[in-house]
């Protein structure tokens, strides 16, 4: 598909600096306020965020029949709602006014200084409203490293794992945006020497590295999202941190799963990078074997060359990279996903938030999560100012952030991070 937007040619007026992840090739979508301006949608562009309600008001995206007050609302919900093909067109229109040679916007320096903000006289607010949460679980390697930790290592993958993408249902009210401190969770452990559990803070607190779509288009309940059609449903890509603590897991898990040690903090990153602006740097994923179900084959390029990376800041110390990975090491891609998770006739929402689970590659440096970096606790991680790691501590902020490279072209997301406070 060709998208005008994404031509690695384009250049703009917008003075960007070297290596920004916001090129006029990106034009990511979020939900800003300042100190003068109510919350309401933005587009960044290098380190400013171009005000898309002072736009509209003033006329820059006449002709493309948006609704009244579409972009001054405190989340993007009805904007994706709108549908592929027209926010595809409003993320054209805004490429035209930043292009080098539109004078629209660039000779227009009254308008320029009331609709660009500096990044730095910004908050950045979560962007959707999240209706529902799904976390998958579909990076091999990582299934495969937590299967030989705790089980068999002959039988590391569970049976199902390579029929389909396994997840769960997450919680919904405690995603937050990047920058959004939280306590470390509290819960019920067993130790192994023990003979009754007991409750209190988390000791082995772990980051999941992640990426999430949003989806953008709802199906009705009791009909199915086909593989091909996929991609209509699907906005944009954040970064996720669906942090988890392991020692409330380990115990809590068996029969149903994921609960306590999941559910009180995940944060993703403030910019949706759209679906659109991913396109070009799509790759082909692993060949899959056994042979899926005909409900989940696909065609063609569906995983996404992003390089992702983790790292751990202590309390006032620099911080140390503890992970370099991929989105492109995915076993199950993003169009699986919806048709899986539809496939029994479950109706999406618009807004909903899909986890890929933690992204791990086969070198132990691209492992997605504190449990496969330190096998466990068994080789700590050290910091460069001299400390040890096994898992996250008190005052640690994990920031992650990821990017993609083609033809000259990078496209970022920025950063989510986390600062971890005392259990309350």
């Amino acid at each position: 598909m060709k998208i005008k937007a994404n031509d690695p040619k384009l250049s703009t007026w917008v003075e960007i600096p070297e290596n920004s992840d916001f090129p006029i090739q990106n034009l990511p979508f979020g939900i800003f306020k300042t100190d003068y301006l109510a919350p309401g949608a933005g587009v960044r562009i290098g380190d400013l965020v171009l005000d898309l309600t002072y736009m509209y008001e003033n006329g820059y995206f006449d002709g493309l029949e948006l609704p009244a007050g579409i972009f001054n609302q405190a989340y993007l919900n009805d904007f994706m709602a709108l549908g592929k093909a027209k926010t595809r067109e409003v993320r054209n229109r805004i490429s035209e006014l930043l292009s080098a040679e539109n004078d629209e916007l660039r000779d227009n320096f009254a308008v320029r200084e009331l609709s660009m903000i500096p990044m730095d006289e910004v908050e950045m607010l979560i962007p959707v409203r999240v209706p529902n949460y799904t976390d998958f679980y579909s990076s091999e390697d990582h299934a495969r490293n937590v299967g030989t930790m705790f089980r068999d290592p002959k039988n590391a993958l569970m049976p199902n794992w390579k029929h389909l993408p396994v997840a769960y249902h997450g919680r919904a009210s405690s995603i937050v945006v990047s920058g959004t401190d939280f306590h470390r969770p509290k819960g019920q452990t067993k130790a192994d020497d023990a003979e009754m559990p007991s409750f209190g803070p988390c000791r082995l607190l772990d980051f999941e590295l992640e990426m999430a779509f949003i989806t953008c288009k709802e199906n009705p309940m009791g009909t199915s999202v086909s593989a091909k059609e996929a991609a209509d449903y699907i906005f944009g890509f954040v970064i996720l941190n669906d942090w988890s603590a392991r020692d409330i897991q380990k115990w809590e898990y068996v029969p149903l799963g994921p609960f306590l040690a999941k559910n009180f903090a995940s944060h993703i990153s403030p910019w949706i990078v759209t679906m659109d602006a991913l396109e070009p740097f799509k790759v082909a994923g692993p060949k899959q074997n056994p042979a899926v179900l005909p409900y989940l084959k696909t065609e063609g390029s569906l995983h996404y060359d992003v390089k992702l990376e983790v790292q751990i800041k202590p309390e006032k110390a620099e911080p140390t990279v503890v992970s370099n990975s991929n989105f492109k090491y995915m076993y199950w891609n993003v169009n699986q996903q919806v048709a899986h998770h539809t496939s029994n006739g479950c109706n999406l929402q618009v807004g909903d938030l899909y986890g890929s689970g933690t992204i791990s590659g086969p070198k132990p440096e691209e492992f997605g999560s504190m449990l496969e970096i330190t096998w466990r606790g068994e080789k700590p991680v050290k910091m460069k100012d001299g400390s040890e790691r096994k898992f996250i501590q008190d005052g640690d902020t994990v920031i992650m952030s990821g990017h993609a490279v083609k033809d000259g072209v990078r496209i970022g997301f920025g950063e989510v991070l986390a600062k971890v406070l005392p259990a309350n």
